[in-house]
């Protein structure tokens, strides 16, 4: 059998890896290592099988298909695997392995707890087995399966935790809208299955359905998968699940579970649909701007660690669907090589924030380990208690921030590149609506950098807030480990660019027809070389040699009297750590320049000040909707006052309404 051949065989090895570390997990109840010995080693498994099966997906460029003996009578279940979901496997693998390696480690602590086991490690075992089955689905109705299997095995996840009230209430926001989320991609299925004739993927991506039912699809397809990917206005159930569930399957909902629903947004829209439209384009545009700008300021006001994470990937989704975007912009315009060099841009930042955002939420995880809060107003110091957990975070925040030589200023600099290619649109809507997205890109990255220091200063920096953080420690070999892995894989797409934007080409080929060029070993050149061209490793060259520099020169000479000494403090008494920066008072500036952005409620109490940004889109959607569900419910419950009299009122009306129909 060939090394082609292989690709689907290794992808339904993955599957079937996952759902054996669930079949385990059982045993968990009365031997907890059974999590440590077999059910993480299985995730371990599974995700060496989807990185090999992406890898030859991409490289071989293939496409696979199989019917499995499954599903009903006169619907089997189809499989395929392609170079896109090439893509998201080689994600879900990066991420999943390194998971697969801190996880014994974290769920360690649940030994003596009162929370199971058990119910770990098959939710998570499900959890990724339905992510696997989203990936290789070729038709509609195992598509649905393994993403409803995904959303109820994550709801599980996020609900671990149920004696806390939060939980249970971030646990039900999420069930709500993951459950509206599935009904709206149903009928977006249905849709082109009524246009295909059929629920399997080639038959509708042989049909062309007219343009309002194409409008349609898409509208139900990008409210599906958008609130899955936490877009603005559906982004509410994200800040309260991510913090909610336990740290590594926070990194597995951010870094792999929102880019799964960017696959199945990207089967559906450039895939199954077909035909680009700019007005799809422009709606792609706006909604991904509005995202990454609410969510970096959300993020920027955040005091808990993991919620200031999980506003950064809606950040992020949005950069990511602003870049699909302007895809659809220029393939509609015809211009296939600026639509590839878009899409391809919006892949890598995917990549590279599934890279960073998996390993610093694994970052907060070993914060809350070893200092046992998350909370930002608690924390500081920590890089002398936990130096490699504090390297390994900073690490992430630059890659964030987008800082080069770092990948994540790799994908953005692609974006930036596509939106300054507006000079090629010929109508004069689009030439001002693409700068104006160029503009708040920039202001989301100015935002983002702001952010991330912001995070690492008070949380790594200065002196310790609490006494759970004076006597945090460093975690175990198998936390550090897992997060290593992660960074190795930040070096390779942040120094090594063009080859792994190669492979990512080969679904931007498949998707827009051309596939980009400039994406060799050491220089990477998009459009044209005299303009725009970047090279990562020259770059770092140059920041190591100027580095190296500055120590040989400020290095003290050899047998020089050192004298060591507080620093002068102006006469007053010594600082204390109340006297550091907070992180609200860190963000104050940008909240009094973006007050309208936030709902805030400031109270003044003799010796405190306290600042609470809650997010608006609650104020002005999801609390009306919530008022009127409940009057709705109010008038069903009198409708059904248990009086026979109204039964049979109820009863008469709706007989007269169906003879009226059928007559």
């Amino acid at each position: 059998m060939s090394a082609a051949a292989l690709t689907l065989p290794l992808a339904e090895a993955a599957v079937l890896a996952a759902l054996a570390s669930a079949a385990v997990s059982p045993l968990a109840a009365r031997w907890p290592r059974a999590l440590s010995l077999l059910a993480f080693p299985l995730l371990g498994l599974a995700a060496v099988c989807a990185l090999a099966a992406g890898t030859l997906a991409l490289g071989f460029d293939v496409a696979q298909g199989a019917v499995l003996p499954l599903g009903l009578p006169w619907l089997p279940w189809q499989l395929s695997v392609d170079p896109l979901a090439g893509v998201f496997l080689l994600m879900l693998g990066a991420v999943l392995l390194p998971v697969s390696v801190y996880g014994p480690g974290y769920a360690r602590e649940f030994r003596n707890g009162r929370d199971s086991l058990a119910t770990l490690g098959v939710s998570t075992g499900l959890f990724v087995a339905g992510m696997l089955g989203v990936l290789l689905a070729a038709d509609a109705y195992l598509f649905m399966v393994a993403w409803e299997l995904m959303s109820l095995a994550s709801y599980f996840l996020v609900c671990f935790q149920h004696e806390h009230a939060d939980h249970r209430r971030a646990a039900f926001v999420y069930l709500l809208l993951a459950h509206v989320a599935g009904l709206l991609i149903l009928l977006a299925f249905g849709v082109l299955a009524a246009a295909g004739g059929g629920f399997s993927f080639a038959a509708m991506r042989a049909a062309h359905p007219d343009a309002l039912w194409a409008a349609i699809a898409f509208a139900l397809a990008l409210a599906g998968f958008g609130a899955k990917a936490g877009l603005v206005p559906l982004h509410v159930w994200l800040p309260e699940a991510h913090p909610a569930a336990p740290s590594h399957i926070s990194a597995l909902m951010s870094a792999v579970m929102l880019k799964v629903a960017l696959y199945g947004f990207l089967r559906v829209t450039f895939d199954l649909l077909g035909v680009p439209q700019w007005g799809y384009g422009v709606t792609l545009v706006v909604v991904g701007s509005a995202s990454a700008v609410l969510g970096v300021l959300l993020a920027l006001q955040q005091s808990d660690l993991k919620r200031l994470l999980a506003y950064s990937s809606i950040e992020n989704l949005g950069i990511v669907f602003l870049a699909l975007g302007l895809a659809q912009i220029f393939q509609a315009a015809g211009h296939p090589a600026l639509a590839a060099l878009a899409l391809l841009a919006a892949l890598y930042q995917a990549l590279n924030h599934a890279l960073l955002k998996g390993l610093l939420f694994l970052g907060a995880g070993a914060v809350l380990h070893g200092a046992h809060t998350r909370s930002l107003d608690r924390l500081g110091g920590l890089l002398r208690r936990m130096p490699r957990t504090g390297w390994m975070f900073l690490i992430g925040c630059l890659g964030m921030a987008a800082v080069p030589p770092l990948n994540g200023f790799v994908s953005e600099w692609l974006t930036f590149q596509a939106a300054l290619q507006a000079w090629r649109l010929h109508d004069g809507l689009l030439r001002i609506l693409v700068p104006l997205a160029a503009a708040a890109l920039a202001l989301t990255a100015a935002l983002a950098a702001t952010v991330f220091v912001r995070a690492y200063g008070i949380a790594f920096l200065g002196r310790a807030r609490s006494r759970s953080t004076r006597h945090a420690h460093e975690v175990g070999g198998g936390m550090l480990a897992g997060q290593a892995l992660l960074v190795a894989g930040i070096a390779v797409a942040a120094l090594l660019p063009g080859p792994l934007l190669g492979l990512l080409g080969r679904a931007a080929l498949q998707l827009t027809g051309s596939a980009p060029a400039g994406t060799g070993w050491l220089w990477l050149t998009p459009l044209d070389p005299a303009t725009s061209s970047y090279a990562p490793l020259p770059i770092l060259a140059v920041l190591l040699a100027v580095g190296a520099l500055g120590v040989l020169l400020l290095r003290p000479r050899q047998g020089a009297a050192v004298r060591r000494a507080d620093p002068w403090d102006c006469g007053y008494a010594p600082p204390t750590p109340r006297m550091q920066y907070s992180a609200a008072g860190f963000a104050q500036p940008q909240r009094r320049v973006f007050a309208p952005a936030y709902a805030l409620r400031e109270t003044t109490a003799a010796d405190r000040h306290e600042v609470e940004v809650g997010d608006r889109t609650w104020v002005w959607l999801y609390r009306p909707l919530g008022m009127l569900a409940d009057r709705a419910a109010d008038l069903a419950r009198r409708a059904q006052a248990g009086h026979v009299r109204r039964y049979l009122a109820w009863s008469l009306i709706t007989l007269l309404v169906l003879l009226w129909i059928v007559s």
